[in-house]
């Protein structure tokens, strides 16, 4: 038989440029039986065990390649389907505990949990959006992010991938969302690690189906026209016995001092990226989800804890790089690889990093020094943004800065502005319940925060459950509240946020340029009434969208705002309409008028609403450009 695996590949492997690995280590089909290879180097020996016979480890014992540290060998008994781990002897003769397959592509998720033989072939019907998707830049993005085993469950069961198909798709296209992000559903042993300690990098947990059930929830998101990204966690991992710590008695694929090797946060092991091998299994796996899952992105979670040494660490408890500097240089040019593989491979498609310092370059060209990352989530925006609406609105003049702040960087970076799980959990409050006031000046606060996403430059990203403006926190083992959607409030902001996301997709001005070139303060001062209005600009003249925000419960009459063109300027959406359960107060046009005014050569009349967010357009215009701020 020929084997599955060459030298090169070995080599490859060994220099950490191997970017498939899932193609020859694990379980193989051959035409003489199951072929498995697995990385053990410091192994005194190591069998296949399994149901193929009677999970007995003096039947099948594998041959080591001294080189490379592989061992591999063929099982004729073995079929698809079967289940099997490897038991390795370490290099003193101990009996470690059975292993899961690193590269296996389907686990079980029973206490002692095996791998599975799986043939991971589908027929895939999403070729029309294969051809066409994008990397989002220059486009509308809009995320709903979701965890799958709480957005609808059937009693206590969560629903599995295939069975929540056709609904999921149904309701994501009639909301206007562009994509959908998965927390992490890559395999894990704890449900209660909502996906983010991992055993297993090249499969979907069992949990709600088989790899076809994802692959086939996948292809009919993408006939729907919504792209998928799965969020990846290559920063930690899992300490269970059958994963990959300790893997052959030695620290393998994980740091040996615990200064390096445990997130001390977390209590999870970390990856060495400066192990060439280590580099080769994560490449890979990022590559799994784009070949064979048809994945258009990755979010990478924790970034921060892998460019910084110290990260989340006691004041002496933290080693150094050679230089001295906190940087983790190794995880810098790993994740700088990473980046540069798939947009070499994968150019149409989008990785994104969940990064809180102030780290240079996050998305910007490894050619150019960057970490190549394609969008950044914008904490800092985050943070400041829910502080300025958690602050009761007779103090808010107070707190102005905090919305004001952000142009002054954002050109730094293409960024994405989450409101994530992270901020509905651990006592912080749901998005409803953070705001001041009583129930419905709750809704109306609400609508503005939504609103303010969509208005501000850079993509979208909303954790399900604020669409609906759930009461209760998120609750990973109970389905979202789908039963306030019989309160007209709440109805409304769920219509509000469909209605926010098909203006947003359907107007450039507020996608077009995400940054400095598409946008111009308006009026950034008026601290004292808690107002601000700015322009948003597309790339054509006539794309333009003004808004208008009024931070505080008083309405204002006669507020007078410049604007660019003269001409009939409407509130084309209205936080404060009667449809979305607001007071219907403001005025629905008006004819801008000859005054210059705030900077600018026109300027209109308008009654402001207390707690709304309008976006208003010019039906006609002149030619006369918006004046910079």
């Amino acid at each position: 038989m020929t084997p599955l695996l060459y030298p090169d590949d070995l080599h490859w492997f060994n220099e950490g440029t191997n970017r498939r690995l899932y193609r020859k280590f694990g379980a193989h089909m051959t035409d003489t039986g199951v072929h498995f290879a697995v990385w053990a180097p410091n192994a005194e020996k190591v069998s296949v065990v399994g149901e193929f016979n009677g999970w007995k480890s003096d039947h099948h014992s594998l041959d080591r390649d001294f080189a490379s540290g592989v061992w591999r060998g063929v099982v004729s008994e073995a079929q698809t389907g079967m289940g099997y781990k490897f038991r390795i002897q370490g290099r003193h003769g101990e009996r470690l505990p059975d292993k899961a397959d690193p590269v296996g592509f389907f686990h079980e998720t029973t206490v002692a949990p095996a791998s599975r033989i799986w043939d991971l072939s589908y027929a895939w019907h999403d070729h029309l959006w294969m051809q066409q998707r994008n990397d989002g830049v220059g486009k509308p993005v809009s995320i709903y992010e979701m965890h799958l085993g709480s957005w609808c469950r059937q009693g206590e069961r969560a629903l599995g991938y295939r069975e929540m198909a056709d609904s999921l798709c149904t309701y994501l296209v009639d909301l206007g969302y562009t994509h959908v992000e998965f927390m992490p559903i890559l395999e894990h042993p704890f449900t209660g690690s909502w996906g983010y300690q991992v055993t297993g990098y090249f499969a979907p947990t069992s949990r709600w189906g088989t790899p076809q059930d994802l692959m086939y929830l996948i292809d009919r998101l993408h006939q729907s026209g919504i792209g998928v990204i799965l969020d990846w966690v290559p920063s930690h991992f899992a300490t269970d016995a059958h994963g990959l710590g300790l893997f052959d008695g030695t620290h393998l694929y994980e740091h040996a001092h615990p200064w390096q090797g445990i997130h001390p946060q977390w209590q999870s092991y970390v990856f060495n990226y400066g192990r060439h091998e280590v580099v080769s299994f994560l490449l890979s796996s990022a590559m799994f989800w784009f070949d064979l899952y048809h994945v258009d992105g990755l979010r990478v979670d924790a970034v921060t804890s892998m460019l910084y040494r110290n990260f989340g660490r006691p004041a002496h408890e933290w080693i150094p790089n050679l230089e001295g500097g906190v940087e983790d240089k190794e995880a810098i040019a790993f994740l700088s690889d990473l980046n540069r593989a798939i947009r070499e491979e994968y150019p149409q498609s989008m990785v994104f990093a969940e990064e809180s310092s102030a780290w240079p370059g996050v998305t910007h060209p490894t050619n150019q020094g960057g970490l190549g990352f394609t969008f950044k989530w914008d904490m800092g925006w985050m943070h400041d943004t829910l502080e300025y609406f958690e602050t009761d609105p007779l103090y808010r003049k107070y707190r102005h800065g905090l919305l004001t702040f952000r142009p002054l960087y954002m050109e730094h970076e293409q960024f994405v502005l989450p409101l994530s799980h992270d901020e509905v959990v651990h006592l912080k409050k749901s998005l409803i319940d953070k705001m001041p006031g009583w129930a419905d000046q709750k809704l109306a606060q609400l609508r503005m925060l939504l609103a303010w996403q969509i208005a501000t430059p850079g993509k979208k990203l909303l954790f399900m459950g604020g669409e609906i403006g759930q009461w209760r926190e998120w609750d990973p083992d109970r389905e979202l509240d789908w039963g306030v959607l019989g309160d007209a409030g709440h109805l409304g902001i769920q219509d509000w946020v469909r209605q926010l996301n098909h203006f947003y997709t359907n107007q450039p001005a507020l996608y077009d340029r995400d940054n400095h070139a598409g946008f111009r303060w308006v009026d950034w001062q008026d601290a004292n009434h808690s107002i601000l209005s700015f322009l948003r600009l597309g790339n054509r003249k006539r794309d333009v969208v003004l808004v208008i925000t009024n931070f505080t419960p008083v309405t204002r009459y006669g507020y007078r705002i410049g604007v660019p063109y003269h001409g009939t300027w409407r509130a084309v959406m209205d936080s404060d309409a009667k449809k979305f359960n607001g007071s219907g107060l403001r005025d629905g046009e008006t004819v801008s008028e000859s005054i210059a005014w705030q900077g600018q050569p026109f300027s209109i009349v308008q009654t402001l609403p207390g707690l709304s967010i309008a976006f208003y357009q010019c039906g006609s215009s002149d030619t006369i450009e918006p004046k910079a701020d």
